[in-house]
């Protein structure tokens, strides 16, 4: 039911579209730009975008047949009724018209509309079976599951892209619940809102819903148990029944199969309910790239950054790929995907450099495993080999001069040491250093190496 103030905004946008010369049927992009302009609507309202019968079967294209001299769609009016919501009586709550609302995700971003296409991109693994699903236009729900940073977010977001599909992107976490999902009421100007969530929006729109890292979600996610059947849901706290449009598929991708993590790796992941899981229709699993994909990968990075240095790019493919096979034989326990090569390209092209380029990008490994990491990429690489500096000759110094604190001063009497007035210093002879060097070093003494002469006070 429409309220008098929704009627108004409808016939004002309407008017205002008259006088912008628009016809029917008009593109979102038109719409879009005339709501900036006028500041009517945020962005194209509920009732032209969400209204079945203004669809034309064009993405992005809608009938108003009010522009032509047509009759609208019967709208009805109703006195709001009176809610009581906490201590203040209020209007009856409405269904928002602002589909680009922000979502309000406790876990984190939600992407809407159709995604950019990545130049650097290079299709490969199941990307083709996930178009083809996709294009079919049948609902068929997948779980893709695959260690960390091996793309596949980008894989369903570039298929969106390449389709020109709206798509959903919902992160989850722990606390993301059935108020995030399927949506709420909000405070809105004063006004206390329904507002659809990502996944009631994906589903009137006919979108891809993308469920983000999956296995953080708690039993929470059990609210999607009738979305994954296909069958649509019912929205109990406005008691509206939301059936799927043609072309809705959903997406869920993981670090594990959701059966929790018993390594440690993923921390925080869950192990889900097996009656949730068994409504994904296919688990694709997925690999890092081969060498001659993730190549390309890489060449295309560094020449959207710039550089060009394709030897450098066979360099850390095929030190990546050394690594992940040690990996598997656990003979280390950490790994290099391929969204950190990227990072390393995007390092290199800053600083030219190819040791510190990787250095960089390996820093958050502990020392043993960071060392590790760059001795591999020395044996590949020999021009990032740094020469160890030479040690110094025994012979070219015949006493060391120590600073120490007044209160350790027993400990270097105790190697013979004497007080040099000029030099505020303790000295010894070489020998009596190098015989007592790891007592000085875990001391952390300054030294200062010199050769005698009559300028220095003798022992």
């Amino acid at each position: 039911m429409a309220t008098a103030q929704s009627i108004a905004a409808r016939e004002s946008f309407i008017e205002a579209m008259r006088d912008a010369g628009m016809t029917s049927p008009v593109t979102r992009a038109e719409v879009k730009a005339l709501c900036l302009a006028t500041g009517i609507y945020a962005c194209p309202p509920a009732w032209l975008s969400q209204d079945q019968s203004r669809r034309t079967g064009t993405v992005g294209e809608y009938l108003v047949p009010e522009l032509d001299g047509g009759s609208p769609a019967p709208v009805t009016t109703s006195k709001p009724k009176k809610a009581i919501v906490t201590k203040t009586i209020v209007d009856t709550p409405k269904v928002s018209e602002n589909v680009s609302e922000v979502l309000a995700m406790t876990g984190g971003e939600s992407v809407t509309l159709v995604p950019n296409k990545i130049d650097t991109y290079v299709p490969w693994g199941h990307f083709q079976d996930v178009a083809t699903i996709v294009k079919s236009g049948m609902f068929y729900p997948m779980f893709v599951t695959g260690l960390s940073g091996n793309g596949k977010t980008t894989m369903i977001e570039q298929v969106c892209a390449k389709l020109k599909r709206e798509m959903f992107r919902v992160n989850i976490t722990k606390q993301t619940d059935e108020d995030d999902l399927l949506g709420g009421f909000r405070l809105i100007n004063g006004e206390t809102v329904w507002c659809d969530g990502p996944v009631v929006k994906a589903m009137k729109q006919g979108g891809v819903l993308l469920l983000d890292e999956i296995d953080l979600a708690s039993h929470n996610i059990m609210c999607l148990q009738p979305v994954l059947e296909g069958k649509g849901v019912f929205l109990k706290k406005i008691g509206q029944w939301v059936t799927p449009a043609a072309g809705f598929q959903i997406f869920a991708t993981a670090n594990t199969k959701g059966k929790g993590s018993d390594d440690g790796r993923f921390i925080g992941t869950n192990v889900l309910n097996e009656a949730f899981l068994d409504r994904f229709s296919v688990t694709l699993e997925q690999e890092y790239a081969p060498k001659s994909t993730e190549l390309k990968i890489v060449k295309k990075m560094m020449s959207t950054l710039g550089v060009k240095d394709d030897d450098f790019a066979k360099k850390l493919v095929d030190w990546a790929d050394m690594i992940r096979k040690c990996f598997y034989q656990d003979a280390v326990d950490e790994i290099i995907t391929t969204r950190r090569l990227l990072d390393i390209a995007k390092a290199f092209s800053i600083f030219g450099d190819r040791k510190k380029a990787i250095e960089m990008a390996i820093t958050r490994f502990d020392s043993a495993t960071k060392e590790s990491f760059l001795t591999m990429y020395t044996k590949i690489d020999d021009t990032t080999v740094v020469e160890e500096e030479k040690e110094e000759e025994p012979l070219n110094y015949d006493s060391v001069l120590l600073g120490v604190p007044y209160d350790q001063k027993e400990k270097v009497k105790a190697m013979g040491a004497k007080w040099v007035p000029n030099e505020k210093m303790w000295k010894v002879s070489r020998d009596m250093f190098l015989h007592n060097q790891h007592i000085i070093d875990d001391a952390g003494w300054r030294t200062k190496k010199i050769v005698d002469d009559p300028n220095v006070a003798p022992f």
